[in-house]
């Protein structure tokens, strides 16, 4: 037990990561597509699915998503408004804000494009018939304007109780804003949040440490009920997508990383590992934002000012995963259904789902309504959605990782481009222990 406890938190939950998908297997090996298998205990009989799948496994795994995201709006709130009121520069709102957001619409431009070309590059529809039965229903997108409009809460206690980060974000700068030119008494509220956000912080490394439990379950569960036979059929459309996902993450981050700041690349992927393992095993951005947020100041150097806004606006508007899988999907579903697809075509698909990804952002079931969005642009069914919906779930994974991993390179470049980078702490190899 004390040998467990000295390793690090990554290789504690690389380890729950292996043994969650080992037991995954094994269940989904003896349940062999039964409703249930009994193990006989004596005098009762022991349910695998009902009291193991569906009970310890999924009760545990929710407990956890829910405990990371109830740190959600609070964390973020707190230390959105601890990093504006601390600006002595109001301006560098504006200018946060335009580099943020021009650098995830950039990134994203990049990561569809790539999606593109390695799906023409591969044909991984060709051979592939549509089911007859394969309906889809795409749900609406919201206008660019609703958008904006619903960014500015007309209650932000309701837009906490919703998780409506948006409208949270607006709040808090607002909010930070205020206190900063409040004098004396704004000083006075900022020691109770810097105070506050400390609480959290500590509240966050508390919620680490139950977090390779956390991640078994929701592996087992996941692995036990997942169609393994769908990613085979499919393999072809799984490999691309995962492939350029590989390539956004380890090369286009990278080398964006090197131009625009000079630090070195490797260091950055070795301190993202155990963020990256959050996310891929909660499939959710929002869920991980505590610990993105912590690694980005804690182990990445960059200022709270910078971090606090980049990173909860990158977990809402930051697509960069999901976008690489529009990309591969369009391609994909036009191979499916032998429609020719033009040159003005794919460029109408990168500006769609580049636009869309800010067009779209913090509304549920995002990534597929954006694809939605995307085929109806270019004339494709949606229909073809149900193809590829079955082996979305494991690819959600893979992308999570990717964008949060794009959520620190910005904020690593904002920060540097502002002087708000320490890069002492961002070259401390000390740091890959934690």
């Amino acid at each position: 037990m004390s040998k467990i406890r000295s390793m690090s938190l990554t290789t504690r939950i690389m380890i729950g990561m292996a043994l969650g998908v080992a037991v995954g297997f094994i269940f989904q090996a003896i349940l062999a597509g039964e409703d249930d298998y009994l193990i006989p205990l004596g005098l009762f009989s022991l349910p695998i699915k009902a009291f193991f799948v569906d009970g310890i496994f999924h009760v545990g795994g929710q407990i956890f998503i829910a405990s990371l995201k109830m740190l959600v709006v609070p964390l973020v709130f707190v230390s959105l408004v601890c990093g504006t009121c601390s600006l002595s520069d109001p301006k560098k709102l504006g200018r946060l804000g335009g580099k943020s957001i021009g650098l995830y619409l950039l990134t994203t431009a990049i990561a569809i494009t790539v999606a593109i070309t390695l799906a023409l590059l591969f044909s991984p529809g060709e051979g592939i018939s549509l089911p007859s039965n394969a309906t889809y229903d795409a749900k609406e997108a919201p206008t660019l304007a609703r958008v904006i409009i619903d960014m500015f809460p007309t209650n932000p206690f309701e837009a906490m109780a919703k998780g409506n980060m948006l409208q949270v974000i607006v709040f808090a700068l607002l909010f930070g804003v205020a206190m900063a030119l409040s004098g004396k008494t704004g000083k006075r509220v900022a020691s109770v949040f810097e105070d506050l956000n400390t609480v959290i912080l500590k509240l966050v490394t508390l919620l680490m440490n139950i977090a390779p439990y956390g991640v078994f379950f929701l592996m087992a569960k996941l692995f036990t009920t997942i169609e393994l036979n769908l990613i085979v059929s499919l393999a072809k459309y799984f490999g691309v997508v995962v492939l350029a996902l590989l390539l956004h993450a380890f090369v286009n981050y990278t080398l964006l990383l090197k131009i625009l700041t000079g630090l070195n690349p490797l260091i950055f992927l070795a301190k993202m590992k155990h963020t990256c393992l959050f996310a891929f095993s909660t499939s959710s951005s929002s869920a991980t934002m505590p610990i993105t947020l912590e690694t980005a100041t804690k182990k990445l150097g960059a200022n709270n000012s910078v971090a606090s806004f980049t990173i909860p606006l990158g977990a809402t508007i930051n697509m960069d995963g999901t976008a690489i899988m529009q990309g591969v999907a369009t391609v994909f579903i036009a191979q499916v259904f032998s429609v020719d697809l033009t040159i003005s075509d794919y460029l109408m698909v990168i500006l769609t789902a580049t636009l869309a990804s800010v067009g779209t952002a913090g509304v549920p079931g995002v990534g597929l309504i954006m694809l939605a969005m995307v085929l109806n642009q270019v004339g494709l069914p949606v229909e073809g959605i149900a193809i590829i919906i079955g082996v979305d779930r494991l690819l959600d994974m893979t992308r999570t990782a990717v964008n949060v991993t794009g959520d620190c390179m910005v904020t690593c470049v904002v920060a540097k481009s502002e002087g708000e980078l320490d890069e002492s702490i961002f070259t401390t190899l000390m740091q890959l222990k934690t």
